[in-house]
């Protein structure tokens, strides 16, 4: 057996960045760019208001000082003409700032009777005028790589660029695996149970940048994993569940490697998920996970989450952990590190007393993996221990 970092590794190595593609800035959200944005333009592109107000030459702004409006200033109607001595613009909120103004006195401190404002004795310090360009100038970018926010988004739009330049999604074919399992909505015989696995699976892929495309459940016989993994010969990472370990109908090993998977690892010392393998299956990377339900989903946070940043180009790298403080003490670790469903709230961090691995309810009711290093003492209240937030 080998470790989590160890095998990590050997799925980094095997993973390779996916290629990229021109996508509509519409559809571009939570996707992952590939090349920088660059703006062409100043944004905004002309000095602006910032209030609304009236426009004048600062220097004039003196305490009760007099001015005769000549016009006025709106957003995407601004005022032609300059602005002279003893003149000013009533101005709106992001309306551009006339030729010969510089400052914007805010209404409430002007009166008005007709065409003539007097200023009020005290004044706001101002100028309430946004520079052109505060916000980007051209050659401004948007690095890439990077998972594209909202804010990323208006961000890009407003450099006036229809269309980015996007890491493709990895297409992740999802194949169950058992011969006791019926998709939700089935009447399960007396020995099934539902196929759960892959649902969870799907949205965590999803969620995290990749096209996840279920199968259909193959069964414990080698002529249905061969077709099954013939429907996943397009995609880029196939993920197995179930069938993994070495029992007389855990088969997925062995007719993968008859269709040509070149093993690169079979087993990790973790709890749970120690019947964990990968390796290449043809253009693929095959991962093969546990079938236990929530080993099956942790495997899924700490392999399957990093090597599908790794496919999209956002670097090789462990799932960021976290720290916390324990509120109850717990025992010593075993040889294997173990991921342990938790919660944080605050500061502190909650571990659950039941474990099992079959166990969904308890990991739905979590917002954490505790980690436990191999041979980790017993811990006492107050210590710190880290976790990897789910």
């Amino acid at each position: 057996m080998i470790t989590v970092n160890e095998a990590l590794d050997a799925i980094f190595d095997l993973v390779t960045p996916c290629g990229t593609e021109e996508v509509p800035l519409a559809e571009a959200a939570g996707r992952t760019l590939a090349a920088p944005v660059t703006a062409t333009r100043l944004q905004p592109p002309f000095a602006a208001s910032a209030m609304d107000g009236y426009a004048l030459n600062g220097v004039e702004a003196d305490p009760e000082a007099m001015f005769r409006v000549i016009g006025e200033s709106a957003a995407g109607h601004g005022y032609g003409g300059p602005v002279g001595p003893g003149e000013c613009v009533r101005i709106f909120t992001g309306a551009p700032m006339p030729a010969g103004a510089d400052r914007v006195i805010i209404q409430e401190d002007v009166s008005r009777t007709g065409d003539l404002i007097t200023l009020a004795r005290q004044l706001d310090k101002g100028p309430h005028v946004r520079a052109a360009g505060a916000d980007f100038a051209p050659g401004d970018t948007i690095p890439a790589p990077r998972v594209l926010s909202p804010a990323d988004l208006a961000l890009a739009a407003a450099m006036n660029v229809p269309s980015l330049t996007l890491t493709r999604k990895p297409v992740v074919a999802l194949l169950a695996t058992g011969d006791e399992l019926v998709m939700p909505g089935e009447e399960p015989g007396p020995d099934q149970i539902i196929a759960s696995n892959s649902f969870g699976l799907k949205a965590l892929i999803d969620a995290n940048g990749g096209h996840a495309r279920m199968l259909p459940i193959a069964r414990d016989n080698a002529n249905s994993l061969r077709t099954a993994f013939d429907l996943a010969a397009d995609a880029d990472l196939i993920v197995t569940i179930g069938g993994a370990s070495v029992g007389d109908h855990d088969l997925v090993g062995d007719v993968a490697a008859e269709m040509g998977m070149e093993q690169s690892f079979y087993k990790v010392l973790m709890r749970p998920g120690k019947p964990l393998m990968a390796g290449r299956m043809g253009d693929a990377v095959m991962i093969g996970l546990p079938g236990n339900p929530v080993s099956s989903m942790v495997c899924g946070h700490v392999f399957l989450v990093p090597a599908l940043r790794a496919m999209l180009g956002l670097g090789a790298a462990a799932a960021p952990r976290k720290t916390a403080i324990l509120s109850a003490p717990v025992k010593a670790n075993g040889p294997r590190e173990h991921y342990m469903r938790a919660r944080v709230e605050g500061d502190e961090i909650i571990i659950f007393d039941s474990q099992d691995s079959a166990l969904l309810s308890v990991l739905s009711q979590a917002n954490a993996l505790a980690v436990r290093p191999p041979s980790d003492p017993a811990r006492n209240v107050g210590e710190q221990i880290q976790y990897l937030p789910i």
